[in-house]
Parts: C-alpha cells; structure tokens; sequence
C-alpha cells in the first residue's frame, strides 16, 4: 500500500518508495509495477502525474484527479510556482549555501539551463578510511531545484565535486562499494521531503511533507545525523 499523504476531490500526494517507477519510460526501462498503476488500484479511480521522481529518488509524489486540474498544476510546474524540497546525503563537506548554475544535456543532447540552490544542514566524519584517507566525510543538504531537468541534483551535485552518496550513474562508485561492502547498503540518498504549491481551485496554499524511509534513517544514524525533522 501506498502512503497517502494529502487528497481531496482535486488532487492526491503520495510518500514514493525508492525503487518505484512514476509510469514506464523508455529511459528507465522496464518493470512489474509503477506508482501510477499501484495508485489507481488502490484508490480505485484514475489519477494522473504531474511531475516524475527518479526511480531510486523517494519522497513526495503529486497527481491530480481529473484532467483539468492536471492541466492548471502542470502550468504551474512549468511557471515554477510551485516549490519543491529535497535532502539529499553528499560525499565531502559542501559549502554553507550556494545557488550552481551549470547547464545540462538532456536525454535528447539538448543544452538546457539548471539552476539548484541549496544549503548545509549538518555535517560528520566518521572512521572509515577511504583511499589515502583515514576518515570519510559527509554532509547533509537541503535542496531546492528552481529548474526541473533531468537527474538535475545527481549532475549537479556530481559537478560540484559532492555527489549523493549512493547514486551510481552519477556518483562516487568507489564510494558506493565501500558502503556496500561495509554496511550492506547501496541506497540512494536522495528523497523528496516538501512539495509547497497554491491548490489548484481554491488557490489555498499546501503543504506536503513526505518522511524518509527506514534504509534512508540508517544511512542517517551511522553518520551521526539528527533526522527527526524528516522522519
């Protein structure tokens, strides 16, 4: 069962697990279910996306319930009226803030602007020795893309020198294996914690936040990091 995070007549939010495709795509292959399906079996009418998460990417997942309102929060999507937060788990200590601005190719070898602002929430070092080093340090950031490209916050944070922990096409893979290896975890540290937005009919401002699930809170307590306020 999908977690449901918000309904109404008009729209419903869900709590995407890490590992659940949106709907199928010819990038992201095949696969037996899709949150789309699993979400009109479960409510028992049709719903329809208004934004896609990546498939290792958990968090908040937004459809509408009729085709007139999908058109009015996909208007706002694309105008950016609507603010979407993310927290996501970095190799290395980033820096306090910072706003990158760093085009992307999409899946089409079209150049695109991306912009993602995000800031330092905490950050650790634990003991486990990595390459030359005999410690490993991480960090904890809150993300807000202002552009939606694809994989936007994997590559940028890739291009930073800070990927996600956890993230393989566009991350740290020795990094990755040593978190495997040690731990037995290769989750994606990536997740979708706050959707804010205007509903689409009586323009009342929501919010929806989605908490971190328990492989996420894991990765979490082996670096010392305080997630109550997402869990």
């Amino acid at each position: 069962m999908l977690e449901i995070l918000y309904r109404d007549e008009h729209i419903i939010a869900i709590n995407k697990p890490s590992g659940l495709l949106v709907h199928k795509s010819f990038y992201a292959g095949e696969a037996d279910t899709y949150a789309i399906q699993e979400l009109r079996k479960q409510i028992g009418q049709k719903v329809y996306p208004v934004h896609r998460l990546d498939r290792k990417t958990s968090g908040v997942l937004l459809f509408t319930l009729d085709k007139d309102t999908l058109r009015i929060m996909s208007d706002r999507f694309a105008t950016r009226e609507v603010e979407k937060k993310y927290i996501a788990i970095l190799r290395g200590w980033a820096k306090e803030e910072e706003t990158i601005d760093y085009d992307l190719v999409n899946e089409n070898e079209v150049k695109q602007n991306a912009i993602t602002y995000y800031r330092l929430l905490q950050k650790s070092e634990i003991d486990l020795p990595f390459l030359k080093h005999q410690t490993s340090r991480y960090c904890l950031v809150e993300a807000i893309p202002e552009t939606g490209r694809f994989h936007q916050l994997r590559k940028h944070f890739k291009h930073i020198l800070h990927p996600i922990l956890g993230c393989r096409k566009h991350g740290c893979n020795k990094q990755n294996k040593l978190w495997l290896q040690t731990f037995g975890i290769n989750k994606m540290t990536l997740h979708a914690h706050q959707l804010i937005f205007n509903h689409p009919v009586s323009n009342e401002r929501i919010t929806v936040n989605g908490t971190v699930d328990e492989e996420f809170k894991r990765v979490g307590d082996l670096l010392n990091f305080d997630l109550s306020a997402y869990s």
